[in-house]
């Protein structure tokens, strides 16, 4: 089978697809025919810095959508040849995948292949930040980060459905801006891109993060008062400018760290004042540690797309073997919505 491997960490060129054999499911696993795979920043992480690679060589890939192909020893609930959509552990940039059982999900009635393919990371990671970790209530407001992107497109959608008074977004270019107020935003500001330390096109170079300027637009959107939730995939100077656009009471969720920065630190002298919370999500570590969770989360937010409530544009296909042209869009951060490698 194809598979697009990674035998050194480097720049979207070091994605190279050569002939492999096909994995076979152990027990509680399940082998699925990829027909789609979803592009993630995660995944541009692992080829660039080793993000969650155990070792090399390895096949980049979180979610897929397709059809059950084998069943390991004790899987129920799904059946050979059915559609379904999975997160896996890597290995998804390939013609076959293995994934643990827990996390293969049947497509509910009326989502296709393609559709699927866009939700296994993107969807429950948005229900989770809106609803089970950010808890947002009718009439408060909300600020989000990458607002242009796959879970920003969701959660602004997810936002507004919940009620929410003001749905505020950050994005790093005016055309990001304009396809988020499209997609549930009430306001954008347009934060100028700035070099970081982190690597997302080789292991030595500097990738481009949104800067932290966007305070003061937040507190003249909200009259002074800041904002309920803050939902932050960035990090770094842009989850300490996130901190200080909430709210007396406000919620800060941290999903990530794309700047590669120090891990965040905070403590008394911050919360203390203004009553703040700060808490984090990771559907793949979540995954490992709350499966049960997980398939409650995920039956949740398909549900919500199978109702109309959410959509998830895709925005650009490539074939398995120009992943590295998918890479280079990404990691140019001029993308929108979702990408795709189409794989069957």
């Amino acid at each position: 089978m194809r598979a697009v491997q990674v035998q050194e960490y480097g720049g979207p060129e070091v994605l190279r697809t050569v002939e492999t054999e096909v994995p076979e499911p152990g027990p509680g696993q399940v082998s699925v025919d990829v027909a789609y795979t979803g592009v993630n920043f995660a995944d541009l992480k692992a080829r660039g810095e080793g993000y969650r690679v155990p070792s090399l060589p390895f096949v980049p890939g979180l979610e897929v959508s397709g059809r059950v192909r084998a069943l390991g020893e004790g899987v129920s609930g799904v059946e050979v040849g059915q559609e379904v959509a999975a997160l896996t552990n890597g290995g998804a940039y390939a013609d076959v995948v293995v994934a643990d059982a827990t996390t293969v999900f049947p497509l509910p009635s009326g989502v296709d292949l393609r559709t699927a393919a866009t939700l296994p990371t993107v969807l429950p990671t948005a229900y989770a930040l809106v609803h089970a970790v950010g808890r947002l209530q009718p009439g408060e407001t909300v600020l989000v980060q990458g607002a242009a992107g796959g879970i920003g497109t969701a959660v602004g959608q997810l936002a507004k459905a919940a009620g929410a008074s003001g749905v505020f977004g950050v994005v790093s270019g005016a055309a990001k801006a304009k396809y988020a107020l499209d997609h549930g935003y009430d306001d954008v500001f347009v934060a100028p891109s700035t070099n970081s330390t982190a690597s997302t096109n080789s292991t030595n170079s500097t990738a481009s993060t949104v800067s932290a300027g966007f305070v003061d637009e937040v507190r003249a959107a909200t009259g002074g008062r800041g904002v309920d939730l803050a939902l932050d995939p960035v990090g770094g100077e842009t989850f300490r400018a996130s901190l200080a656009s909430l709210a007396v009471f406000g919620r800060l969720v941290s999903f990530g760290n794309a700047s590669s920065a120090e891990p965040w630190r905070v403590g008394q002298p911050e919360l203390y004042p203004t009553g703040l919370s700060v808490s984090g999500f990771s559907i793949l570590t979540l995954a490992q540690t709350a499966p049960d969770a997980l398939r409650a989360l995920t039956e949740q937010a398909f549900a919500a797309v199978a109702e109309g409530v959410v959509s998830l544009p895709v925005t650009a296909e490539f074939p398995l073997e120009e992943a590295s042209e998918a890479h280079r869009l990404m990691g140019g951060r001029t993308s929108t919505g979702k990408l795709l490698l189409r794989v069957a």
